[in-house]
């Protein structure tokens, strides 16, 4: 039974992760689209997408975090009093190897760093073969 849950909770934040990439932004423009004139656009509708994008990623990034915490919680993982991004930790805390070898990278984590890389790259595949007049002077 735990492991169903701990499926079902990695493939909801799988979905989460996948969102704040595809749906929020899809969401955003579909709600401009419906406010903007017939003549085009106007910045009221600019202004709605924006809006939209900021709170529904904001949104999804909440609901990422509750489902990591809860996935944590079902696989007894302790989670550090202060967790700081590796970039930002002095050379100093080098030294301290215990620390991330008890507290490791969760699946959840895992998930969400592999959909980053992948739409990273879908951008890119986009960007460079697919965009018709993406580059100045191409």
């Amino acid at each position: 039974m735990q492991r169903a849950k701990r499926i079902a909770l990695a493939t909801l934040a799988t979905l989460v992760a996948i969102n704040i990439w595809t749906g929020a932004p899809l969401l955003a423009v579909w709600v401009g689209s419906r406010v903007a004139p017939e003549s085009g656009t106007s910045m009221g509708a600019i202004v709605l997408v924006l809006v939209v994008l900021v709170v529904s990623v904001f949104a999804l990034a909440v609901a990422l975090t509750h489902l990591n915490a809860a996935y944590d919680r079902l696989t007894g993982r302790v989670a550090a009093t202060r967790r700081v991004a590796p970039w930002l930790r002095s050379m100093r805390a080098e030294r301290n190897t215990s620390e991330r070898r008890r507290v490791r990278t969760s699946a959840v984590e895992r998930l969400v760093i592999v959909s980053v890389v992948l739409a990273v790259l879908a951008f890119e595949v986009w960007f460079f073969f697919f965009a018709r007049y993406a580059i100045p002077g191409a």
